[in-house]
């Protein structure tokens, strides 16, 4: 049964060989990476608002006139971080991002602050995507029959993250598939919003209803004040969420066809182009019509209702629609690449290696299952409140963004302390053999031959884009990168702190800690298991003990079992808890017992577990040179719901003795037909 529900939802099990299969092309790329992105204009641009809204509800109306500048610095930032990431997607093809940037370049520990920075923030872009498309979706239902909806916001929201995670276990290209659509959609309505808003205010004129002070919604966790330089930061900071996601493609890029690096790259530029003219064009739009923001209805909501009226009155609810949709499927960014990056790190043994095996689909099952836990947690959480997650949101993402250029920087430092004889570039064919060899798709280490993941070689790779003739240029675009994505984290964390950046300043070591602590368990598991210094096999001699309850079929097969094992070395151990059924036993002992010893082990307070362990530690003290097993008969029944009608002695004995050293235990299970 499970399997089929198995099958039902996931869809039939893929072949290794068919991973090939699953690259994504650039168009579905963007589609899955972008989603994240691009869906930020349809909030980016009212956080700012809602800042500025502090000073303009005390008094100060022309606060809002800060909006398109505050946009325009914001898109400035925006295409340095993008073309700093261009280079690091040709120079780190085997994906990973900032995690294997920084790991290689600064160290393992600024590696793992990456990495730890990168999983928080794709827990919270789920939660805050998730919570935002359902915000979307209750708001435009609101005055219909519709409207209970509002009352049910974490179920919707856990219906939603459910819906994603299936599709994504269904594996990367029918993900791709089935978000492609509803991504293009919402780019298109988009883009013609802001074209018709445009043409129209240039044509007809016209601005918003300005509302009164009491109208106005002002940011969560802000008084009432005058317009300052920290105000104006908060408002920036506030705005700044429209870069979470840009990293995505850098973290995906063994996703594309091939070649790789440069379909990711190419991704790239047009994410980064389109999600600068849909921010700027919210951002100017919003000023030009004097929308601000407003408690009961969104900015791009205003947008709509104003602009489109009489016959093109429908593509208000179209517009509503696809920014609904966006905003839930953004979700899909992290559930493409917190998998991805998690098998990294487990890779490198800094989380369980269960993280590190593709399932059925050809995609990192666990993950996804994880990243839908950690999200269902935090919705239920917050309420499913997004004014509530946001103040969390895009710290990871600096911090990832700063530890990834920084790390370029001191990549392109070494290249110019080394020889100046010009490094010759790969070939095409070195540069797939060097990519097969680093992707994350290769098979861990066994265990005994695990070595510190800081001894790895490096996976830079380089090609036309990371030629280190070009050190020079290249450490002017990554050394900017690094500097204003510090200076705006900086901001991010001043600003925001009291607001709940708090959490994620404290949540980012301690998974830093887990991560060290992962490592060093696998670490010592490997010099354990290491065969260095074993001596030379020795005979075994074994010591059989058999409890019993009674007499059974699985008893005798149990008892044949043993004397197979060690034939005159086998004592069968009973637990007198009735002294009649013991005497009964005992008569039937002397037909059924094969010749074995019979122990009875008194139990005046009927204990079962506590007489048969004391028993076993002395039998293990007298038998220093022998293997001491213990054969546990055990009948299994025929159908799975009957397993509730027994008392699992044999399953609560198996786990007692489960730490047990030098004991072995085993099972022979004697399966019954009805």
């Amino acid at each position: 049964m499970a399997a089929e529900l198995k099958r039902f939802f996931i869809g039939r099990a893929l072949r290794t060989e068919q991973a090939a299969h699953e690259r994504l092309t650039r168009k579905t790329a963007l589609a899955v990476f972008s989603s994240d992105a691009l869906s930020s204009t349809a909030y980016a641009t009212e956080e700012i608002l809602l800042v500025l809204a502090v000073a303009a509800a005390y008094g100060q109306a022309g606060a809002f006139k800060f909006l398109v500048p505050i946009s325009i610095g914001i898109a400035m930032l925006l295409i340095i971080v993008a073309i700093s990431y261009r280079q690091t997607i040709h120079a780190y093809p085997s994906g990973g991002g900032a995690y294997i940037v920084a790991k290689e370049n600064l160290g393992t520990n600024a590696g793992l602050v990456a990495g730890a920075s990168l999983l928080v923030d794709y827990v919270l872009t789920v939660a805050v995507s998730i919570a935002a498309g359902v915000a979307a979706i209750t708001s435009m239902v609101q005055g219909t029959r519709y409207a209970w909806l509002d009352h049910h916001k974490v179920f919707l929201c856990l219906i939603f993250i459910t819906f994603i995670a299936v599709a994504n276990l269904r594996g990367v290209r029918e993900a791709g598939s089935l978000f492609a659509a509803p991504t293009y959609a919402f780019l298109i309505s988009f883009l013609f919003m802001i074209s018709y808003g445009l043409f129209s205010y240039y044509t007809y004129g016209g601005a918003a209803r300005v509302p009164t002070a009491e109208q106005i919604k002002i940011a969560e966790g802000y008084k009432l004040q005058p317009l300052t330089l920290f105000l104006l930061l908060g408002a920036f900071s506030n705005g700044c969420a429209a870069l979470t996601g840009i990293e995505a493609i850098s973290n995906g890029v063994p996703a594309f066809k091939k070649p790789e690096a440069k379909n990711a790259a190419t991704t790239l530029v047009w994410m980064a182009l389109l999600l600068t003219v849909m921010f700027l064009g919210t951002s100017v739009l919003a000023y030009l019509y004097g929308v601000h923001p407003h408690a009961s209805e969104t900015v791009i909501s205003q947008f709509a209702r104003i602009m489109f009226t009489g016959p093109m009155a429908w593509f208000y609810y179209v517009v509503q629609s696809t920014t609904a949709l966006i905003l839930v499927l953004a979700a899909n960014t992290s559930f493409a690449d917190f998998p991805r990056l998690g098998s990294l790190l487990a890779r490198d043994r800094f989380l369980p290696r269960q993280f590190a095996t593709r399932g059925d689909k050809l995609v990192f099952s666990n993950g996804i299952v994880i990243l839908a836990i950690f999200a269902s947690v935090l919705v239920i959480a917050f309420g499913g409140d997004t004014s509530r997650l946001i103040p969390l949101y895009a710290v990871g993402v600096f911090l990832s963004f700063t530890l990834s250029q920084s790390g370029m920087v001191r990549h392109w430092l070494k290249v110019r302390a080394q020889s100046p004889k010009k490094a010759k570039p790969r070939s095409r064919v070195e540069d797939d053999i060097h990519f097969t060899q680093s992707t994350v798709d290769r098979e861990p280490l066994p265990d005994v031959e695990l070595e510190a993941s800081e001894q790895r070689g490096s996976s830079f790779v380089t090609d036309e884009v990371t030629d280190s003739a070009h050190w020079k240029k290249s450490i002017v675009i990554n050394a900017v990168g690094a500097v204003a994505t510090f200076i705006v984290l900086c901001v991010f964390i001043a600003t925001k702190f009291i607001h709940g950046a708090w959490i994620v300043v404290v949540v980012v070591p301690l998974l830093v800690l887990v991560f060290r602590a992962i490592h060093n368990h696998y670490v010592g598991v490997a010099k354990q298991l290491s065969t260095e210094g074993l001596g030379e096999l020795r005979p075994i001699k074994h010591t059989v003990i058999v409890p019993i309850s009674g007499i059974h079929r699985g008893v005798v097969s149990a008892l044949q079992y043993a004397k197979s094992i060690a034939p005159d070395h086998v004592q069968a151990v009973y637990v007198d808890f009735d002294e009649e059924a013991t005497i009964k036993l005992r008569e039937k002992w002397e037909r059924w017992g094969a010749g074995v010893k019979l122990v009875v082990l008194p139990s005046p307070y009927r204990e079962l577990t506590r007489p048969l362990l004391r028993y076993i530690a002395r039998r293990e003290r007298h038998s220093e040179n022998d293997m001491l097993t213990v054969v546990l008969p055990e009948f299994v029944p025929a159908k799975w719901w009957q397993h509730l009608l027994h008392n699992q002695s044999s399953l609560m004995l198996k786990g007692a003795l489960l730490f047990k050293k030098g004991v072995i235990v085993t099972s022979v299970p004697y399966h019954l037909e009805k």
